[in-house]
C-alpha cells in the first residue's frame, strides 16, 4: 500500500533518500526530539514534538493536526462555530474540528542552537484524503510563484526587519490572575534609543544582538547585519536576497527563532509594530523584490540606459518597461494590499506623516517617505523596488504573494506608474488605509486582486480579521487589550 506521501504525489525518489539519511543525522547531531512545525496565519510556528525514533514514520505517513488551528483569530479564539451545522460549508474539508495531517519536509531539519538536543523540521498540512490544503499560506505563496513562473520570471526578495528587544524584569504568572491572552512580563529598555547608529548602544546591547546574530546564522539564514534603529531598544536586521519562496521561510523560521532564543535567556522580543509604551517608534517591514528572468537570469527590472527622453522623475529613467508595469501594479493595488502587508490592529500606527513610513499610495526614487521606493541606477544589477508598507507581524507568505499578484496585473495591463512624488507627505495623494478595517473592506472591493487570491481564501481571511476587530471594539481599555493581544503573544 502506498505510503501517505507518495499519495500527495511528493515522495519523490530525493525525498525519499532523504528521509532514510534522516535518522543518521539525527543521531549525528545528537537530536532526541524534532519539533514538527508549520506557520499558521499568524506567522506563528505551531508544531508537535516527536521522539527522534518517531520521525521516520511521521516522514511517510504525516502526524495529525487539528484543523481549528487554521481558523484561529490572533488571540487562539476560533472565528467559526465549528460544531454548529453548516458553520464550514463555504470551507471544504474542514468539519467538526476534523484532523488535517501534517508532513514534514526532510530537507527542513535544523536543530536548534539555544534548544540542546531539539530540531524543527517544517511541515505542510493535508487533508486526509491527500489533497492539498489550499489556505495553508505557503500554498498560497507557491501558487503565486507558479503564475509568476507561467509568464517567464521568479521573484528575488530581501528583508529588513525592525523590531524590539526588552529586558525581563519578571513574569505575570501567577495563576490565580490568569487570562486569555496572559498579561506580558515586565520589561526594560536595552537601549534608550534616539540615537540612530549608535556604536554606544550597540555595545550597550550587545548580550542580545549576539543572541540574535548566532541564532540566525546556526539556523541557516543569510543575515547581513545588526544595526541600532531610533526609537528605544528598537533594532533591525537585514538579510540577504534570496528567492522568494526562501525568503518567506526565513522571515518565519527567524521571527519564531529568536523570540525562543531571547526568551531563554531572559529578554522579550516584540515584533507588535508599535509596543504599548508611551515614548516608542513603530517598526517596520521593508520588503526588497525584483523579478528575474528565468530563462537568463537576468534582473528584469535593471535598464541598460535611460529610456529616451525620460527624466529622473520618470519610472522607466531606472526601471525597465516590466519593472515600471511591476511598479504601477503595486500602486494599483496599493490600498487593497494593505491588509497583507499590515494584517493587526496595531501595525496602521506607523502611517503617519513625516515618520519615514508611508501614509499615501505614491512612489519615490531612494525616497523613504514613499510607499514604494526605487533603489538602483542604471545597469545596476541590483536595481529594485522597495516595499515599504509591512509590519513585522506580517504572514511573509500573504506579504510576498501579495506584491507578485498586483505586479502581474500591473504587467497584464501595461500600466504606467506616472511620476515619482517630490511629497511623499503632501495632500493630494491617495492615502492608504488608516485603519485593519478600512484595508479589509478595500480589499473586498478589489475584484482583481480577490479573483487572484480566490473568494474562498479572502473571505476566509476577512472572517479571521473581522473576530479580532469585533473583539477589539467590544475591549473595556483598548491599550491594554493591544498588550495582551499583541505584545505579549507576539
Amino acid at each position: 500500500m502506498k505510503s501517505f506521501a507518495a499519495r500527495c504525489g511528493v515522495h519523490s525518489p530525493a525525498r525519499a533518500t532523504a528521509c532514510k539519511e534522516i535518522p543518521a543525522r539525527l543521531k549525528a547531531a545528537g537530536i532526541d526530539t524534532v519539533r514538527v512545525a508549520w506557520g499558521d496565519l499568524h506567522g506563528s510556528l505551531r508544531s508537535k514534538t516527536l521522539m527522534a525514533h518517531a520521525v521516520p514514520a511521521a516522514l511517510l505517513e504525516g502526524i495529525t493536526m487539528v484543523s481549528t488551528l487554521m481558523l484561529k483569530d490572533s488571540s487562539d479564539r476560533s472565528a467559526y462555530a465549528v460544531f454548529e451545522p453548516g458553520a464550514l460549508d463555504d470551507l471544504p474539508g474542514f468539519s467538526a474540528a476534523n484532523n488535517l495531517v501534517l508532513l514534514p519536509d526532510p530537507a527542513s531539519l535544523r536543530p536548534l542552537p539555544w534548544a540542546p538536543g531539539t530540531a524543527w523540521m517544517l511541515a505542510q498540512p493535508w487533508f486526509a484524503d491527500a489533497t492539498v490544503v489550499s489556505l495553508d499560506t505557503r500554498q498560497v505563496l507557491k501558487a503565486a510563484l507558479h503564475q509568476l513562473a507561467a509568464a517567464g520570471y521568479g521573484l528575488r526578495c530581501g528583508l529588513e526587519i525592525e523590531f524590539h528587544i526588552y529586558r525581563i524584569e519578571g513574569e505575570n504568572l501567577d495563576p490565580a490572575h490568569a487570562a486569555w491572552p496572559a498579561e506580558p512580563p515586565t520589561v526594560s529598555l536595552v537601549h534608550p534609543g534616539y540615537h540612530l547608529l549608535s556604536d554606544a548602544w550597540a555595545d550597550r546591547a550587545d548580550e542580545p544582538l549576539q543572541i540574535v546574530r548566532r541564532t540566525a546564522q546556526q539556523l541557516g539564514l543569510p543575515l547581513r547585519s545588526l544595526e541600532i534603529e531610533l526609537g528605544p531598544s528598537q533594532v533591525e536586521a537585514v538579510f540577504e536576497a534570496t528567492d522568494a519562496l526562501t525568503a518567506a521561510d526565513h522571515m518565519l523560521l527567524f521571527r519564531n527563532g529568536v523570540t525562543q532564543a531571547l526568551r531563554r535567556a531572559g529578554y522579550h522580543a516584540s515584533f507588535m509594530c508599535l509596543p504599548p509604551f508611551s515614548s516608542v517608534m513603530a517598526s517596520g517591514w521593508h520588503l526588497h523584490q525584483s523579478v528575474v528572468d528565468l530563462q537568463t537570469g537576468r534582473n528584469a527590472f535593471m535598464r541598460d540606459a535611460p529610456a529616451q527622453s525620460s527624466s529622473p522623475s520618470d519610472a522607466q529613467y531606472t526601471l525597465a518597461a516590466l519593472g515600471e508595469r511591476w511598479l504601477a501594479g503595486l500602486l494599483a493595488h496599493g490600498r487593497s494590499m494593505a491588509v497583507f502587508c499590515a494584517p493587526t490592529i496595531n501595525g496602521y500606527s506607523r502611517f503617519r506623516p513625516n515618520a519615514m513610513a508611508p501614509q499615501a499610495v505614491l512612489w519615490g526614487r531612494d525616497n523613504r517617505g514613499a510607499m514604494l521606493r526605487v533603489l538602483g541606477d542604471v545597469g545596476d544589477a541590483s536595481t529594485r523596488i522597495e516595499n515599504r508598507i509591512g509590519e513585522p507581524l506580517a504572514n511573509p507568505y500573504l506579504y510576498i504573494a501579495s506584491q507578485i499578484h498586483a505586479g502581474l496585473d500591473g504587467i497584464a495591463q501595461g500600466l504606467s506608474a506616472g511620476p515619482a512624488t517630490a511629497s511623499a507627505y503632501g495632500d493630494a495623494a491617495q492615502r492608504l488605509p488608516n485603519s485593519l478595517a478600512e484595508a479589509l473592506d478595500a480589499l473586498a472591493a478589489d475584484v482583481a486582486l480577490v479573483q487572484a487570491f480566490g473568494t474562498t481564501l479572502v473571505n476566509w481571511l476577512t472572517r479571521i480579521k473581522r473576530a479580532e476587530l469585533a473583539r477589539f471594539d467590544a475591549a473595556e481599555d483598548p491599550h491594554d487589550w493591544q498588550r495582551r493581544e499583541y505584545f505579549s503573544r507576539f
